[in-house]
């Protein structure tokens, strides 16, 4: 099985990056999405790594609060990012972010949609 590798142009994945930083700093206090849905808003729905790659490269200066962004799961996955181990736990909790007991935040609460769903009828 062959597996097909896109190269992006520069100045592609340069405004990816920027629009995810943007919708990034939309998330509110006390919401989290995730890396595919991201993706997903963004036109790109097989893209969730090149989202976790954007956060993990942002610029000095750029203020896209990348702890609200865990896994489809509610894994922090990101935590390495932070500093010490539990800083981005600890970043959250000071939203009032809250988690299972298996240490995932609680989605059913906390997660966030960056696009509206349709109204049922």
């Amino acid at each position: 099985m062959t597996v097909e590798r896109r190269i992006y142009p520069v100045a592609v994945a340069k405004r990816f990056h920027r629009d995810v930083y943007t919708l990034v700093r939309s998330i509110p206090v006390g919401k989290v999405t995730t890396y595919g849905t991201i993706a997903l808003a963004l036109g790109a729905p097989r893209s969730a790594r090149r989202v976790g790659q954007a956060l993990a490269g942002q610029p000095d200066g750029e203020d896209a609060p990348a702890h609200r962004v865990v896994n489809r799961s509610g894994v922090l996955t990101g935590d390495h990012a932070f500093g010490p181990p539990g800083t981005m736990r600890a970043m959250l909790e000071q939203e009032g972010i809250t988690f299972q007991e298996d240490g995932r935040v609680d989605m059913r609460r906390h997660f966030w949609e960056p696009f509206p769903l349709e109204d049922e009828p």
